[in-house]
């Protein structure tokens, strides 16, 4: 028996589930031993057939392997949807479509037939990718495979290149093809030069690839064209979307309809021995084993694909997303108000018109079916004058949802609802894909902390309902709440030992970690109390005392930053100790203060825990 490992060497050694998926996906098909190499090219005849190697690619950037996943070999038809989307985003989708169509063959791959139209059934069979390149070819001429070759390599994230002698064994033994290039000549697909396109189609198909760079490519169509690894946003949305459907009838040839019955993941495969398969906004999974089954589609490949999509349940039409797990706390500013420590005339007004301040924290996916369950929510309420949109949770928005958004948004215009948006950075994707729709909008506001949208959505309140928000007016101590059932005499003697401190906008009052030695009544301006990290925990505003918590702990546990120029009452510790003795009355009216002020603070932070536990 083994001895059992320390739990610290236990963790380090530990996988990832999704790896050890991999890993028994690589020990059980390994025995798989049916099928037969490609020998209709007389160099991929060579391939081991023993090679088995898998890679998994998430959209976050991260790729797992197992076995020989970087291995190379040539990545023969897998490259036919890639250059589809190339065609597409160079030369126009109304260009490429008037060629080639885009229904199912029921052929095999290498068929000598066309549709009634007489073009190519798909981009996926080879009469199809063939024309696909001559299209390039007629607009990049001698660039044309160049042109191609970078394409795929800003798919992989990495500089691929040709393995020439596939090249040249396809090339010699490639009479079929230079059939079908001939047949789309005489039917005016392709213009001129059967033999360059040939040449470039051969040279496509023999580009070197290991299971791992397939992978990274498949997760690329899954993230809409955006490379996980690199970042790069390598084709359009347009062009990968309608590259994927094809994929899905038509990739894996006279298999298709079987395969996305069973599997249900967009896929292609190649003679070469490997299979690629995208599941859109999830992953992208990549396999090479160079036996084949009748069909052309690598025999372990294909239980791999299985495995996956069975065990984790991945078929694309198979998906359970519940809407209602878009919105995380729907709430108003009486049940969760600004971190602004408001006066009591302001909190008056805002306690008569809480319902007035509506938010709704959002996240995962803006899709429309999200969108539409978030505007039929907030009609289900009485209008409010403001709503606020939180998103920093909110990981991606869709072009139908972004438009739904503003369809949304001139509703709530016509019907004298502001909307502020919370959360997103103006030069973030999201922002772009909302403001695409919204720009023209006069009812939207945005803030980028939440905290800081609410304040303004209540200060809009304060100043309708008759309000007033004077940062330059001038408080006494009498109006501190912290000092409220003090006598006359008490807050005269408490005048007595305090010192006026001016402070310039942006200056660090309180630093973290300092000593606290003194407390502070802000007598004009407004500050702000923030944690090291710069989390925003209150604004105060004159007539507000702050550094208070000196009566309870030896060090400050927050900074505090002038937002305005400011003047504060400034009392040092040791005296406001020595006016408590002396006044033990005003000492007991003092604590009682700051223990209902920490129970406000409390409570409003209970509200928020509530808020987001009761979704």
């Amino acid at each position: 028996m083994k001895p059992l490992l320390p739990a610290a060497t236990a963790w380090t050694r530990s996988k990832p589930p999704l790896l050890r998926f991999l890993d028994n996906c690589l020990s059980e098909f390994s025995a798989e031993t049916s099928g037969h190499v490609a020998d209709y090219i007389p160099e991929l005849s060579k391939a081991d057939p023993a090679y088995f190697g898998i890679s998994l690619a998430t959209l976050d950037g991260h790729v797992y392997e197992v076995g020989d996943s970087r291995v190379p070999f040539t990545i023969q038809s897998m490259s036919k949807p890639f250059v589809f989307a190339l065609a597409l985003d160079l030369l126009g989708a109304s260009k490429v479509e008037s060629a080639i169509g885009v229904e199912p063959s029921g052929d095999p791959f290498n068929s000598i037939r066309l549709n009634s139209e007489n073009h190519p059934f798909n981009p996926m069979v080879n009469a199809g990718a063939i024309a696909c390149t001559g299209l390039i070819y007629d607009s990049k001429g001698a660039e044309a495979f160049e042109q191609i070759r970078l394409a795929l390599s800003r798919f992989a994230g990495r500089d691929l290149a040709v393995d020439e002698a596939v090249y040249s064994s396809e090339s010699q033994t490639g009479d079929r093809n230079r059939a079908i290039g001939y047949l789309l000549k005489t039917n005016a697909v392709i213009s001129d030069n059967v033999a360059a396109v040939l040449d470039v189609y051969f040279r496509q198909c023999a580009v070197l690839v290991t299971a791992r760079d397939i992978a990274v490519m498949a997760a690329t169509l899954a993230n809409r064209g955006i490379n996980p690894v690199t970042g790069e946003q390598v084709l359009s949305a347009y062009a990968i979307s309608r590259t994927l459907s094809v994929m899905t009838s038509s990739g894996m040839y006279d298999y298709a309809g079987e395969w996305i019955y069973r599997i249900g993941i967009p896929a292609k495969s190649g003679v070469g021995g490997g299979i690629l398969a995208a599941l859109p906004a999830r992953l992208g999974l990549g396999s090479y084993s160079p036996k084949l089954d009748k069909h052309g589609n690598s025999v372990r490949g294909i239980k791999v694909c299985e495995a996956l999509s069975s065990h984790y349940d991945l078929h694309m039409l198979n998906r359970s997303d519940d809407v209602r797990n878009a919105v995380i706390a729907d709430y108003d500013i009486g049940k969760s108000p600004s971190r602004r420590v408001r006066r009591p005339q302001e909190r008056e007004i805002l306690a008569a018109h809480e319902q007035e301040v509506r938010i709704i924290e959002l996240v995962g996916t803006l899709s429309l079916s999200a969108v539409d369950y978030v505007s039929r929510r907030l009609a289900g309420r009485p209008r409010p004058q403001f709503v606020i949109f939180d998103l920093h949770r909110v990981t991606s928005t869709t072009r139908a949802g972004a438009r739904l958004v503003a369809e949304a948004f001139e509703e709530l215009a016509a019907l004298n609802v502001t909307v502020v948006l919370s959360g997103v950075r103006r030069a973030s994707k999201e922002w772009n894909s909302l403001r695409e729709w919204t720009a023209e909008l006069k009812n939207v506001r945005d803030f980028y902390l939440l905290d800081t949208a609410i304040e303004w959505a209540e200060d809009q309140i304060v100043y309708r309902y008759g309000g007033s928000i004077d940062f330059h007016e001038t408080t006494e101590l009498a109006e501190q709440p912290l000092l409220a059932g003090l006598s006359q005499e008490e807050l005269t003697d408490l005048t007595s030992l305090c010192t006026i401190r001016t402070y310039q906008s942006g200056a660090k009052i309180l630093a973290t970690g300092d000593p606290a030695d003194a407390l502070y009544f802000l007598r004009s301006g407004a500050v702000h109390v923030a944690l090291p990290d710069g989390v925003r925990l209150a604004t105060l505003t004159a007539g507000m005392a702050f550094g208070e918590m000196a009566l309870l702990e030896p060090t400050r546990s927050a900074d505090v930053f002038a937002d305005m120029a400011a003047t504060a009452f400034v009392v040092p510790l040791k005296d406001f100790e020595r006016f408590r003795k002396q006044h033990p009355r005003a000492s007991e009216c003092i604590m009682r203060n700051l223990a209902q002020l920490l129970a406000d603070r409390l409570i409003v932070a209970n509200a928020k825990v509530d808020i987001l536990t009761s979704m």
